[in-house]
């Protein structure tokens, strides 16, 4: 009696041009284990997003812009950089706050948890220290000629080094807002918490920016009260279903509620 031995398909490591947005994912994508995951919320973030995306193209389509496409993605794209801006200014005061807030002996779990927002900020920070050190005042040329004859093996290098960490902090910017620098890596109640903090501050910044369609005034103002709003009123939902559904709540969180905290 013959048998036939099937070898599992091996999985394909991610070429050059998908490395860092892989690696990115890799790295800002919450992964503590026993972490509470609903998929309730993770299908409402996502229908969020479809119908923001949508939204934004309805209205493109539906009124003139004011300014040329590439324009408009210039400033969505400095949305972004704004909001992960204002995650690394905001994201670790409200860590120091959550854990400095908590009780014993529940905050030495949670001083363990912060490797992973750690190492999103550490990966973000390398990525701009890379730019930095090779495009400011064309540091790489500069350094170029002290490899003597492997100086072009140096530029095609680093000219390697400056594609992977340009493609590697585009996708950093965009997930490390998405996922809240992995605040949910400490605890699940962190991101609704923190996300209403960085959109009415992002609405803030848009409110003296000029529209890029010719919309009514109606229209403007309810696109720009409805990402705040909606993010909010997702958040609440959020803390609100966490609290029905799992019996987390920001008092059990800090260690000071009747329930028992749970690792």
């Amino acid at each position: 009696m013959s048998s036939t031995v099937r070898y599992a398909p091996r999985r394909g490591r991610p070429g050059f041009l998908a490395a860092p947005f892989v690696l990115a994912a890799r790295v800002f994508r919450p992964s503590r284990p026993g972490r509470i995951t609903d998929s309730a919320i993770e299908a409402a973030q996502v229908a969020r997003t479809v119908i923001g995306i949508g939204a934004t193209a309805w209205m493109i389509y539906a009124y003139p812009m004011q300014e040329s496409f590439s324009s408009f993605a210039k400033d969505k794209f400095a949305e972004t950089l704004i909001s992960a801006g204002v995650l690394i200014v905001a994201v670790p005061l409200a860590l120091a706050v959550f854990v400095a807030a908590t009780r014993p002996p529940v905050r030495g779990e949670y001083l363990r948890r912060l490797s992973g927002p750690m190492a999103g900020f550490a990966a973000l920070f390398a990525s701009v220290l890379v730019l930095f050190v090779l495009l400011q005042n064309s540091g790489g040329a500069r350094l170029a000629p002290s490899f003597g004859p492997f100086q072009i093996v140096f530029l095609l290098l680093a000219l390697a080094a400056v594609l992977f960490a340009v493609s590697f902090g585009l996708a950093a910017a965009v997930l490390c807002v998405h996922y809240v620098f992995r605040t949910a890596d400490v605890h699940e109640v962190l991101p609704p918490l923190i996300s209403p903090l960085l959109v009415w501050a992002l609405f803030g910044f848009q409110l003296f920016d000029s529209s890029p369609v010719a919309a009514p005034a109606a229209i403007r103002l309810l696109f720009l009260l409805g990402p705040p709003l909606s993010v909010t009123a997702l958040s609440w939902w959020e803390v609100r279903r966490l609290r029905t559904h799992f019996g987390v709540t920001l008092r059990v969180a800090l260690n000071r509620g009747s329930r028992p905290q749970q690792w």
